[in-house]
């Protein structure tokens, strides 16, 4: 007898006993036959089923109980690993996949390549107003309000989490297309069908979250357009002038730039300035404070690590700064007061831009713009071993220098008015006047601090003068000047007079010890409020505690 030809399905029709009623296609092979009539009591006590015939084929069989008789579908799914594996894995297949039909959570609306609806699940007849199969054949549009199953057909596009309007309620849909090999066969929308204060809620939650991100996203650009440029640069004098054609010069330029001067003179001001002004504005530049870089961690912080490079590592990995700042500028604060050891560690990459993570073994460039700024003498450092002469070279392609403010007196009365208009607009107070005495007496003053101490001392008069009127006295702070400014006099319990036959450096450092010294007395050595109220770096402070005569009492 001939061996009927083996297709891609098969029907098998037998009774209740296992008597074959009808077999066709993949049916008619008698293995086949064998294992779909295995239980069969056991089958026919559930209405439908389903399970995967193992054998030279995957095939996928499913029944149903029909009175006497018990009817069998066979497919190939050869093509289907995945389905094959849940089904005969998981031997309640069919009830997960009738769940997925009939759930009002989970249910699908099908439709075919040209939209046209091939399936609509009895929960969705009933809410769209249709009888069960009333709709199938009918263009998607013409049963359901404000679909968009046609569009997502044609453009091949998920849609997922959207909202649709239908019968006055609004639901959160998705729009799946069905591909396979390229072809787009139909599509499937899912419905999560909510009670209308659910709905409610839930649209109330979504407006108060696209607020809060419209807000993030305001204060975000905000920030990325906060001005840096030189117009936060005030003053009128000859030497901001100067400072700003300097910079407006040296900005365009990819060369590594070097910025100097005593502390409180804006020196990263100039140095986000400088960025702004050049062609790397549009990524963020990546600041370092190379003071406070430690010496054991520097190189995972400078240069990143790989995923376990050490105990604590981060999974992924880490960027360094170096990684960070390609393509932007990278500012290395107070450069001066990095460790020896650290200087060796850069010299490389500030040549030519390579380096490796920390537990790699490839190399990576970076394209970065070199920025750095110190309050340090760096001819005397060199001098002294402190600094390494090759470093220096590598960070000073041009030399900016930041003037103090004892060099542009004539801008305090707009610095004043300047730092006034900005506290009284975070604090929401208001500043009516300013004595014009007031600008004459802060001209006299020595300011060590620079426009850092003076930002400190105007925000501290504001917050203590009476009626928005600002005067002499509320600077009750600060010490006196001599008005002789040939001879720089600063008076008090600890401190000898300073003679005028000193150089300037020396005389700010005596007033600086004095200045430190009575601040760490009146707040009994807390070196953060000392840092505060003197507006300086506490970096910066035990620095100079370390330098101060061993004798002087700070407690």
């Amino acid at each position: 007898m001939r061996q009927p030809e083996i297709t891609a399905s098969g029907v098998l029709i037998s009774d209740m006993q296992g008597k074959i009623l009808c077999a066709t296609g993949l049916a008619s092979d008698p293995i086949i036959q064998k294992q779909l009539l295995s239980d069969l009591p056991k089958k026919c006590q559930q209405t439908t089923g389903m399970e995967a015939l193992k054998g030279a084929l995957r095939l996928l069989a499913t029944w149903r109980v029909m009175g006497d008789t018990v009817a069998f579908f066979i497919q190939s799914v050869a093509n289907q690993p995945t389905l094959f594996d849940f089904v005969a894995s998981v031997d309640f297949a069919h009830i997960i996949f009738n769940h997925f039909v009939n759930s009002p959570y989970e249910s699908m609306i099908v439709v075919d390549d040209q939209a046209r609806l091939k399936f609509v699940p009895p929960v969705h007849a009933q809410f769209f107003g249709i009888k069960p199969g009333e709709g199938i054949g009918k263009h998607v549009t013409e049963v359901i309000e404000n679909t968009r199953l046609h569009e997502v057909v044609a453009t091949g596009k998920t849609e997922i989490g959207k909202l649709q309007e239908m019968a006055g309620i609004t639901r959160v849909v998705a729009r799946l297309p069905i591909i396979e090999n390229g072809k787009t066969y139909g599509a499937i929308g899912r419905v999560m069908f909510k009670g209308p204060e659910t709905v409610r809620d839930l649209s109330q939650e979504v407006n108060k979250l696209r607020s809060e991100v419209e807000f993030y996203r305001r204060e975000l650009s905000s920030l990325r357009r906060r001005s840096y440029d030189l117009d936060q640069m005030v003053g009128r004098s000859d030497a901001i002038r100067q400072l700003k054609a300097d910079i407006i010069k040296v900005a365009p330029l990819n060369v590594p730039v070097l910025i100097v001067g005593e502390s409180g003179t804006g020196k990263e001001l100039a140095a986000h300035a400088i960025h702004v002004l050049s062609s790397r504005s549009d990524n963020q530049m990546v600041f370092v404070n190379a003071a406070a870089l430690p010496s054991g961690l520097v190189e995972s912080e400078l240069f990143g690590y790989e995923a376990g490079a050490f105990t604590g590592a981060e999974k992924k990995g880490r960027k360094g700064k170096f990684e960070q700042a390609d393509n932007s500028s990278l500012f290395f604060d107070e450069i001066g007061d990095m460790p020896a050891e650290i200087q060796v560690k850069l010299l490389r990459v500030l040549q030519d831009g390579m380096f490796e993570r920390v537990g790699g073994n490839r190399e990576r460039h970076s394209d970065f713009r070199l920025i750095c700024a110190s309050n340090r003498d760096f001819q005397t450092m060199i001098q002294k071993g402190e600094f390494r002469l090759d470093l220096y070279y590598r960070i000073s392609g041009v030399t900016i220098r930041m003037p103090s403010l004892r060099e542009r007196l004539e801008d305090i009365p707009d610095l004043v008015e300047s730092f006034l208009s900005s506290f009284s607009q975070r604090q929401r107070i208001t500043i009516s006047h300013v004595d014009a005495r007031v600008y004459d007496y802060l001209k006299e003053l020595p300011w060590p601090g620079n426009v850092r101490q003076l930002l400190h001392e105007v925000e501290r008069a504001a917050i203590f003068c009476e009626a928005g009127q600002i005067t002499i006295k509320d600077f009750r702070p600060l010490p006196m000047a001599s008005h002789d400014r040939h001879e720089t006099v600063v008076q008090t319990t600890h401190s000898p007079i300073i003679p005028s036959k000193v150089t300037i450096q020396e005389a700010i450092d005596e007033v600086e010890g004095t200045m430190i010294q009575a601040a760490m007395a009146k707040h009994q050595g807390n070196k953060k409020k000392v840092a505060e109220e003197l507006g300086i770096s506490r970096a910066y402070l035990y620095k100079k505690l370390q330098i101060l005569p061993a004798d002087i009492d700070l407690s």
